[in-house]
């Protein structure tokens, strides 16, 4: 029988769609959203939530913003979109223009594609090239790292953590990386030069998400591990790979989080709040060095690749309206503010039974539990509470959107700090 308190286009729809990370068996229905302003989202039934982890962190600015809206609906009247090969787009060209001015250095050269993970098989495919067109094969394999996270299409998985993440079923099929503990200290970085000294010739790069690696259960890192890692490969002469999907454009508290260590990448790859969380756009950035690589006047030199929807007119209209916004608007600054309240705010959690820690950083922030598997248990709690948070693994964590009031965002942390009381009394 069809649930009258549910739309028809929900329960027509369910009976298709495949969702994500999902045991279609078991899964329940999914929240019918109808409507999104700020940094709430508003359901079929009338009733509204706040979103406590911005649309996996997309929405720096909070749904709707009224400018990125009109940017948009300006660019749907006059180009929707266009091929990029041989055509030109006006949004694509202010874009890229827009990012080699602000990201660090000389990462000026900019290759745009539609989500995250393409991104970095676009960032993997130019890596192993740079080598190949310098007249050294062989390097074909990268350096990722524990509990890291790059994305699910195949290349992606390969540089995931093979052991805590996701994608153990496709051992054997995806090719095998190098996958290793961050050096966080002496011992550590004694071992990175010494894999890099026996297997130097087989890497033609490293990968790591910088001070925060997110999907793979938000793990902190130091300022000075980048630091290392940056001296390392240049030393060793490899290439570095910033994979800032997650921590770009403001989610640590400047624009990228490689700036905290003073660093530049050899290549970078963006995507998320890139478009302020309107319409998906992701770019793949490098350095001169890597692009130079690729000119001669033999066509084989060139990357060949070409997602179709790259370079999207109302995509990089969005994204520029979201940059116009950074501009504007003090992003950073309510950064600053979420970081110092949330600190406050969720310290209570680090006293109760089950939970091992509480950590902060930006506008993240981190409640960590001695077991994984909650999330079924603790989501309908916190939807009782009126906000849209969502466990996974071991942790429950916040990363709202920067545009967030003091008081929503205490209605957020006092559901956490509610909820987790109840669960370590009940539970743990």
């Amino acid at each position: 029988m069809p649930d009258p308190l549910q739309p028809d286009w929900l329960q027509i729809g369910a009976k298709h769609l495949w969702l994500p990370y999902a045991q279609m068996q078991t899964a329940p229905l999914p929240l019918p959203v109808v409507r999104s302003e700020g940094v709430r989202l508003h359901l079929a039934d009338g009733t509204s939530l706040i979103d406590g982890i911005a649309s996996w962190w997309t929405q720096a600015h909070g749904y709707n913003h009224p400018h990125i809206r009109d940017c948009v609906a300006a660019q749907l009247e006059k180009l929707p979109h266009v091929m990029l090969g041989g055509l030109a787009n006006e949004p694509a060209m202010r874009l890229a223009a827009r990012l080699a001015k602000m990201t660090p250095g000389d990462l000026d050269h900019i290759f745009f594609s539609e989500s995250g993970s393409v991104s970095v098989e676009v960032a993997m495919k130019m890596a192993i090239q740079y080598w190949i067109n310098r007249g050294k094969t062989g390097r074909t394999r990268f350096v990722s790292f524990r509990h890291g996270y790059h994305g699910d299409t195949m290349a992606c998985m390969s540089v995931c953590d093979p052991d805590e993440g996701m994608h153990g079923h496709f051992k054997g099929y995806l090719p095998e990386q190098i996958v290793v503990d961050l050096p966080r200290d002496a011992a550590g970085e004694v071992a990175f030069d010494a894999l890099f000294a026996a297997r130097g010739h087989e890497i033609a790069g490293v990968i790591l998400e910088p001070l925060v690696q997110g999907a793979g259960g938000m793990k902190f890192h130091d300022a000075s591990v980048l630091r290392y890692l940056r001296q390392a490969t240049d030393r060793h002469g490899h290439l570095l790979i910033l994979d800032e999907i997650m921590t770009g454009f403001g989610r640590l508290g400047t624009m990228f989080a490689g700036e905290q260590a003073e660093i530049v990448p050899d290549i970078m790859t963006v995507s998320k709040a890139l478009s302020g969380g309107t319409l998906p756009l992701a770019a793949t950035i490098a350095r001169r060095h890597v692009f130079d690589a690729f000119l001669s006047d033999r066509h084989e030199t060139a990357l060949m690749h070409g997602p179709t929807y790259m370079g999207n007119p109302l995509a990089c209209a969005a994204a520029n309206a979201s940059l116009d916004l950074f501009e504007r608007e003090p992003r950073l600054q309510q950064v600053a503010a979420i970081e110092r309240q949330m600190r406050a705010e969720l310290e209570p959690c680090r006293g109760l039974k089950g939970v091992v820690d509480v950590r902060v950083k930006g506008a993240i922030g981190v409640v960590e539990l001695d077991r994984a598997g909650e999330g079924a248990w603790l989501r309908p709690h916190f939807l009782k509470r009126g906000v849209w948070i969502r466990p996974f693994g071991n942790i429950v964590y916040l990363a709202p959107p920067f545009v967030i009031n003091e008081q929503d965002l205490h209605q957020l942390t006092s559901a956490i700090t509610d909820v987790m009381a109840l669960w370590s009394r009940e539970r743990a």
